[in-house]
């Protein structure tokens, strides 16, 4: 019988490519059609749904790292490919800091680790056995992959009756809610590692605290 993550990549493998073009008779190619459909639909998710989402992880067979791997992904707007490359040592527990090493030449800074969040940190760290310099790492004591962070997530949401929650939404989730919040610009284009501005600001734009009071609410 196959596993449960092998079943899983078995359908990934079976999907479309993302961006591959099957029809050039169109006039408006794929690409056009993506970034038109990243304006209109909600690739995020509200701070309501992140709560049910970290709730559900604390409930898997492995509660305390997913719980603590979606808390970052989302505190930190990491990738995929950034979460698993954290180290043991990028975590300063005594000042309560983190070092993000961004991908894409974004900017890499150090980040403050919220209480609740190095709460966490503190207990995966507590319940490993191995001495492996990576965070985050598997029941068989290797580093994640990206599989499995996909898979995390996306059965971790499927518990949290959320739909079609891909581990980058975790990144724009933190986004839009920093920009909700009030933050400015420059200050999320530098805590996201933007180099170019233009990423940023379609947080700020689309953010619903700029319309508040408009119809005296």
């Amino acid at each position: 019988m196959k596993s449960d993550l092998t079943q899983f990549k078995e359908n990934q493998r079976a999907m479309p490519r993302h961006g591959h073009i099957t029809n050039r008779q169109n006039v408006k190619s794929e690409v056009a059609v993506a970034a038109d459909g990243h304006e209109r639909r909600k690739d995020f998710l509200g701070e309501a749904e992140v709560a049910a989402l970290l709730e559900a992880a604390r409930k898997t067979r492995h509660g305390i790292r997913d719980h603590l791997l979606i808390l970052m992904m989302y505190r930190h707007g990491l990738r995929v490919s950034e979460a698993i490359a954290l180290r043991r040592e990028d975590v300063n527990l005594k000042e309560a800091r983190i070092w993000i090493s961004r991908l894409k030449n974004g900017l890499s800074v150090e980040q403050p680790i919220a209480g609740d969040e190095l709460r966490a940190v503190k207990r995966w760290l507590a319940a490993r056995h191995d001495h492996l310099p990576w965070l985050f790492v598997s029941e068989r004591a290797q580093p994640f992959t990206r599989q499995a962070v996909n898979y995390i997530i996306a059965t971790t949401a499927e518990r949290a009756g959320l739909a079609k929650v891909h581990p980058h939404m975790l990144r724009h989730s933190c986004g839009f809610s920093l920009a909700n919040r009030g933050y400015d610009l420059r200050l999320i284009q530098d805590y996201l590692g933007h180099r170019d501005p233009k990423h940023t600001a379609h947080y700020t734009r689309v953010a619903a605290k700029r319309f508040d009071g408009l119809w005296g609410s």
